[in-house]
């Protein structure tokens, strides 16, 4: 007898039998919060999205709750930068009191803090900086430092997006140290230097004053490498792992979903959902099931948890489907 596919393919049908299916459950809001700011502000590169200020963070982290969005990350914008990023391990600096305010106002929605020192530092790179090149093992301690300034905040996981080597022991020995071994890390284990940041790199005021973060971000034409990222960082105290960015990477989640079975973390990053979003606006595609579809491919690919910019509107469309 001759099999035939289309019969599954009806309206009904096709929703009962769908293999992948995307929930409110499953995604991460991206927020920045931007100390020099009263209110908040468009971000141009971004549509739909904005800087807050401190307490207009903590009004849409309400909003997002009530939504039933389940967690966001922050990223934070210092009122001042230096060469050594001190505002990312200020206990007063953007990212703390920005969580302390949400922990003042909601009670359910999960605060992840973003690790690295990029937004802080007056060069814009990810570490400290000697002879033109990032200090790898000098960095570390600054980063197990800010992460427990994150913690003593409030932030129920921090995110280490660094790419330095060794980074998770030396943020996993710094947390213990201090009494947080109950901290999980969300680790940007397989991170590419990918050209998809731009918009994000406006958004979070993070450009760099030379070369390029290619020194320790991952090369794009590499996959057994995003394995041996994954595997050092799982061995160090890793607690979920994320790959990023994710639609052009999807092979690469799928390796890493088969090959460790971990907890895995997806970003749709900035440039991933501004291209989406351009296109939607010009009525080149249907914005709605295009963003749909593409986070659809992300979770098919392995993601438990997607990081996307789109968390509230799908959110709100879930919502309006229910009532």
């Amino acid at each position: 007898m001759m099999r035939r596919m289309r019969r599954l393919r009806k309206p009904g049908l096709r929703r009962m039998v769908a293999e992948t299916k995307v929930s409110t459950d499953d995604l991460i809001m991206p927020l920045f919060v931007d100390e020099r700011l009263e209110a908040p502000i468009e971000i141009g590169s971004m549509p739909g999205q904005s800087r807050h200020s401190i307490e207009s963070l903590a009004k849409e982290v309400e909003e997002l709750e009530e939504l039933g969005v389940p967690a966001v990350i922050l990223f934070g914008l210092p009122e001042t930068k230096d060469e050594i990023g001190s505002g990312a391990y200020d206990p007063a600096g953007v990212v703390q009191r920005a969580a302390e305010r949400i922990k003042e106002t909601t009670s359910k929605i999960v605060v992840i803090a973003d690790l690295c020192l990029c937004e802080y530092t007056s060069h814009g790179h990810c570490g400290l900086i000697r002879n033109q090149e990032v200090a790898n093992d000098e960095t570390l301690p600054l980063l197990g430092k800010t992460a427990v300034s994150q913690a003593r905040a409030g932030a129920d996981v921090v995110a280490p997006s660094g790419m330095m080597d060794h980074m998770v022991a030396a943020i996993r020995a710094a947390l213990d140290d201090e009494g947080f071994n109950g901290t999980p890390i969300l680790s940007y284990a397989a991170k590419y230097a990918s050209s998809f940041y731009g918009p994000f790199r406006e958004a979070a005021e993070s450009g760099y004053s030379f070369g390029d973060r290619s020194g320790y971000q991952m090369d794009p034409a590499n996959a057994l490498e995003a394995l041996w990222e994954v595997r050092l960082d799982i061995e160090e105290g890793a607690d979920m792992i994320m790959v990023k960015p994710a639609m052009p990477y999807l092979d690469i989640l799928r390796m890493v979903k088969d090959e460790f079975g971990m907890p895995t973390a997806a970003y749709q990053v900035s440039g991933e959902y501004s291209m989406i979003m351009a296109a939607a606006e010009r009525g080149w595609l249907d914005g709605e099931r295009a963003m749909l579809e593409a986070l659809t491919s992300i979770k098919r690919a392995g993601a438990d948890m997607i990081l996307t910019y789109y968390a509230k509107e799908f959110a709100r469309k879930a919502n309006e489907r229910v009532v």
